[in-house]
């Protein structure tokens, strides 16, 4: 599969461990050179900024995909090659998946996990076919890993979870599974 415009969830606020920042600079630096469009919620703050950042450091195409909402709050990243302005969050992660050919998922808090779910059930439904990689960056994501493997030995999932979810521990591990 081209990946051509990959679709990146993450936090917008960085977290405590600086290893989230540092891998999110450096898939950012990745995907520019991948020549890959991020394809983002449109945010300025946290690791959604570092990553818009990044690709924009980098010469890379960069479109965020924001609520209007989050405009009204001075929430969106002025800088970016494009920004969709949505009616809401629903809209926004619809428009994201569209507009891309994989995801991506960093650190992040409810609305990060909310979009990863969001994947997989339409995964699993088959309203998409697209991949879906995890940035398990400092195993931030070990605890929801292990109970993903928990829900699959229970026999709650369709498919075992090493064919919905790629997961990856660092940016060069993920880009060399996306390239």
């Amino acid at each position: 599969m081209n990946i051509k415009a990959i679709a990146v969830f993450c936090g917008s606020q960085h977290g405590i461990n600086p290893v989230f920042a540092q891998h999110t600079n450096e898939l950012g630096r990745f995907l520019a050179m991948l020549n890959i469009k991020l394809v983002y919620g449109g945010g300025k703050k946290g690791l959604m900024g570092t990553i818009a950042d990044s690709v924009l450091l980098h010469g890379g195409e960069v479109m965020g995909v924001i609520p209007k909402i989050l405009t009204e709050w001075e929430q969106q990243h002025e800088g970016l090659t494009e920004l969709a302005v949505v009616p809401d969050m629903h809209s926004r992660k619809k428009m994201m998946y569209e507009m891309s050919d994989a995801a991506i998922i960093l650190p992040g808090g409810f609305g990060t996990l909310d979009e990863l779910f969001e994947m997989l059930t339409w995964n699993q439904l088959k309203i998409h076919d697209k991949k879906i990689y995890l940035l398990n960056s400092a195993g931030y994501y070990n605890a929801l890993i292990q109970f993903l493997r928990q829900a699959e030995k229970e026999d709650f999932l369709y498919d075992p979870v090493d064919e919905r979810i790629i997961v990856c521990n660092n940016p060069i591990e993920l880009f060399n599974k996306v390239r």
